[in-house]
Formats: C-alpha cells, sequence, structure tokens
C-alpha cells in the first residue's frame, strides 16, 4: 500500500537507502526481502527482533514484480531467508519457480479462510486489499454529477476524460486493476471494454504515485476525479490529514465485481541458512503484534481475523463482499499475453 503525506514518503525513501537493523548484535541475522513498501513500526520491528532471536534485516527490492524476479534469479544462492509481498497477480509464478519450503505457522487457524489458496502452506497470506476506483466527492457534488457505480459507466460520455489509471506492466496497482476487468468482462469482454475506455479520454501513467499525487483531483493540482487506488485510500486521506475531517474526501466504487482483492504472501525461502529463524519470522508475521500494525503501516488489511482494526480503518475503509477474482494459475498462465494485448490496444 501507498503513503499519502510528503513527509511519509520522505521517510520511506530514507529507510530505502539502508537496511534496517536493530537492537544489539545477537550473533545471527535474519533477511527478509520485499518489496519497497514494506514497513513497520519502530517499537513492532524491536519485538519481530526479539521473538526470532537474531538481527533483522529488511532487503527492499523494488515493486512486488522487481523483488519476486531477483528471488527467482538468486533462487540457488537466496539472498533472503524468508520472502514478504508475494501476491495473487504473482503467486503462480512464484511457486512454478519452487521457491519456498512448505510450513504452517503459529495462529495459521486464526487466517481468514478467504485469503487460503495454497494447500501446501508453502506461501502464507499476510494481509490483503481492494484495488477499485476511488473518486473525488467535492468534484462530483460541484459539478452535480452522480460518481461511477460500476466499471461499465467509465466508458458513458459524462465520464470522458475523467479517469486516470496505471499501466499494468509497471504498476501493482494498474496490473490488479487489469485483472478485474477480465474477471467482470471476461476474455472476450475486457478488450473491448478497454477500446471503448481509451476513446472516452482514460489516461495512463506508469504508477499509483504520479496517479495519485499527480492527476487526482482530491490530491493533486491535476484534473481527474477518478484514479485506481485502494479501498482503503479514504482512509489514509483521513489519517494524513492536518485537520481531520469527519467523513473522508474520497469515495470508492466497490460494488458488481469493480475491485480486485489482493492477497499478499510470505514464505520461507528454499536453501536458507537460518530455517529455523525464518519459521519463527512467520509465526511473528501471523502475530497479534504484527498484523495490528499492518493497517497504519501499510494501508492494508491484516489476515489475522483476531486482529483489531484502528478507529480510522472501522469508519474509513471497506472492503467488498464480492471481489473479482481470478485463479493464481489462470494468472500465470495468461498474465503475459494480456499484457501484450493490454499493450497493444491502449498504448499504440
Amino acid at each position: 500500500m501507498k503513503t499519502y503525506s510528503a513527509v511519509a514518503l520522505f521517510i520511506v525513501c530514507l529507510l530505502l537507502t539502508v537496511p534496517i537493523l536493530t537492537g544489539p548484535a545477537l550473533g545471527r541475522e535474519l533477511t527478509i526481502m520485499t518489496h519497497d513498501s514494506f514497513s513497520i513500526s519502530a517499537s513492532v520491528l524491536e519485538d519481530f527482533k526479539t521473538a526470532v532471536g537474531a538481527e533483522i534485516t529488511i532487503l527492499r527490492s523494488g515493486d512486488a514484480g522487481q523483488a519476486l524476479n531477483k528471488a527467482i534469479l538468486s533462487k540457488n544462492n537466496p539472498m533472503a531467508d524468508l520472502f514478504f509481498g508475494v501476491d495473487n497477480t504473482f503467486m503462480g509464478r512464484a511457486l512454478t519457480n519452487d521457491l519456498f519450503i512448505a510450513y504452517t505457522p503459529k495462529g495459521f487457524e486464526e487466517i481468514n479462510t478467504t485469503l487460503l489458496v495454497d494447500d501446501e502452506h508453502r506461501l502464507i497470506p499476510v494481509d490483503f486489499g481492494d484495488v477499485c476506483l476511488n473518486y473525488d466527492i467535492k468534484w462530483f457534488k460541484a459539478k452535480q454529477l452522480a460518481p461511477p457505480a460500476g466499471l461499465e459507466d467509465l466508458i458513458r460520455p459524462e465520464y470522458k476524460n475523467l479517469t486516470v489509471v496505471q499501466n499494468p506492466a509497471t504498476s501493482s496497482p494498474g496490473l490488479a486493476f487489469l485483472l478485474a476487468t477480465i474477471s467482470r468482462f471476461g476474455e472476450n469482454g475486457y478488450i473491448t471494454f478497454w477500446q471503448n475506455l481509451k476513446a472516452n479520454g482514460v489516461m495512463v501513467v506508469n504508477g499509483w504515485q504520479e496517479s495519485y499525487w499527480g492527476q487526482f483531483t482530491a490530491a493533486s493540482k491535476g484534473d481527474r476525479p477518478i484514479v485506481v487506488s485502494y479501498a482503503s485510500s479514504p482512509a489514509a486521506e483521513v489519517f494524513y490529514a492536518e485537520q481531520k475531517p469527519t467523513t473522508a474526501p474520497t469515495g470508492i466504487v466497490i460494488g458488481n465485481r469493480s475491485a480486485f482483492r489482493q492477497i499478499e504472501f510470505a514464505g520461507i525461502l528454499k536453501n536458507s541458512a537460518n530455517t529455523d529463524l525464518a519459521k519463527k519470522a512467520m509465526d511473528f508475521l501471523l502475530s497479534k503484534a504484527f498484523q495490528e500494525d499492518i493497517p497504519l503501516q501499510m494501508f492494508v488489511f491484516p489476515a489475522n481475523t483476531k486482529a483489531m482494526l484502528p478507529e480510522v480503518f472501522l469508519k474509513h475503509a471497506k472492503i467488498t463482499d464480492a471481489p473479482a477474482s481470478l485463479p493464481a494459475d489462470e494468472i500465470n498462465q495468461n498474465r503475459d499475453r494480456w499484457l501484450r494485448e493490454w499493450t497493444e490496444n491502449l498504448l499504440r
């Protein structure tokens, strides 16, 4: 999940330059490979180190796809002991490359059962979030225009030149949104939808930051009041506001299979020299301490059903009852073709 304030962005950028080492030297070290958006509070990191009984290095390695590529290329001599952040859009690729060992961590029985997709327990769900359309409530009210209620509304004339999306080849939420359209309209209909969306003036940018902070009217000086983001983004808007509003300034579209559920997994890398430490780390990732830290660190929902949500999530973050979904093996088999077809129709 993305961060929403300039200060928070500065902190994240600073963190990317060095690994996280905590506490006194314990003689052993656990390395976690993950994506650049991984975040953990200082106090929970201390608890993490204590639970594992070793120093902890967080190896941030690009976005989720880039990090996975590095894990695949180094699988015979892994750069880390544990991988955090494989999501269901890349899960099939990770399993096909046989990166992980099976392990059932403590707390497994408390995981939301709808998130369990690997029967062999090589990849364990840690968090999830719904990628969906976000809209600027104030903008639509001023224009006396109803916000979109579903994906199909985006191609209507009244929504011409209002939407900005991310390139699915370069953006995790962009890929999730593409998969939502494939789930919603099917193999025979999704390209037609995108062709119509292109004709209706959709803007395509490379990443979430450029779309949300650069083009979205609710968060920038841009002119696009509809953006692809997360169903928890309204909660982030409230949380980071200098003067906390009673209602979020942005709304979300999650009905009629308009939102794609993005599930993040963690797993122990094969050939790790510290499998015993990695197992303790997996246990901690499902603990209430870590799970309850997730919402305000990465603005996604914890996988542990016993974890308590912060008030801002309870009031302003939502999840859909009927997310768009596709099997991991189907995504793995068709992802490259779908991206090629999308690129040919949208960018050429």
